[in-house]
């Protein structure tokens, strides 16, 4: 699993793809949620806009699992 460190107190699930590799571009978020399963804490969640905050676990299957690693003291 892979941390990913965020300054603020929550990235969405479209800005985690980017992050992440799985999409290139921000525009590819809709079309890669309805073609793909990406799971949320467990949960199939296709929500590009859905607020990951602070120990969130994703799990993009064919990319990796990551888990929301937010800033000190949240």
């Amino acid at each position: 699993m892979q941390d990913i460190k965020i300054d603020e107190e929550f990235i969405t699930l479209g800005q985690l793809l980017k992050i992440s590799d799985a999409i290139s571009s921000g525009g590819m978020a809709k079309w890669f949620l309805q073609e793909n399963a990406v799971y949320v804490n467990g949960e199939v969640d296709d929500r590009r806009g859905r607020k990951l905050r602070n120990g969130d676990v994703i799990n993009i299957p064919g990319c990796g699992r990551f888990q929301i690693v937010g800033p000190t003291g949240q």
